[in-house]
Formats: C-alpha cells, structure tokens, sequence
C-alpha cells in the first residue's frame, strides 16, 4: 500500500505572521494583512499586504495584492513570490467596496 502526502494547511491568522518578499527583486513588501476569497469556489485568489507609509504616518499607499498563482513557496516565516512591486497588482483601499 501506497502513502500519499497529506496536504499541507495553514490557517489565515497563521499567514498573518509571515513576511513577504518578492524573489524578483529580493524587495521586503511586508506582512499579509488580508486575503481575497473567490465566494463562488471557496478558493483563495490573493493575499494583501498594506502599502508602505508615505511620510511619518500621514497616509499610505495602495495595498499589494498579490495573486495566489504568484506564490512559489510558503516557509514557516516568510512567503515567496515572483510578485514585483511596479506590477499593475495593487489596490486603493477605497476600491474594495465598489463593484466592478
């Protein structure tokens, strides 16, 4: 008899404490703060990582979404991905809310 490897799970809450970084560039994006879920399929799409500050706390810049086809690998401290920050993957806060 043949044994299969169990696939392996990870809890939202456990994504939150991982650090992402692009293999592009080697660029630090940050932590996941969120994840987008296809409600239809129940299948994870992409991961969100808050935009940087732009001056001492006073505003930030557009979240990085970034497609779960764009992951390579998930380590037990940190997620890799051939996400690249100039990509066209990013997102204004406000615009979660509007339909498309």
């Amino acid at each position: 008899m043949q044994d299969f490897p169990q696939p392996s799970c990870c809890r939202i809450v456990d994504l939150r404490c991982k650090e992402v970084i692009s293999v592009c560039d080697g660029s630090r994006l940050g932590y996941v703060n969120d994840v987008e879920i296809d409600t239809c399929s129940g299948r994870l799409v992409a991961i969100v990582v808050p935009g940087r500050a732009k001056l001492r706390h006073l505003g930030r810049r557009e979240d990085f979404v970034i497609p779960w086809d764009a992951i390579c690998r998930i380590g037990d401290d940190i997620i890799l991905t051939n996400f690249s920050p100039g990509c066209e993957h990013r997102r204004d806060k406000r615009d979660f809310f509007e339909k498309k």
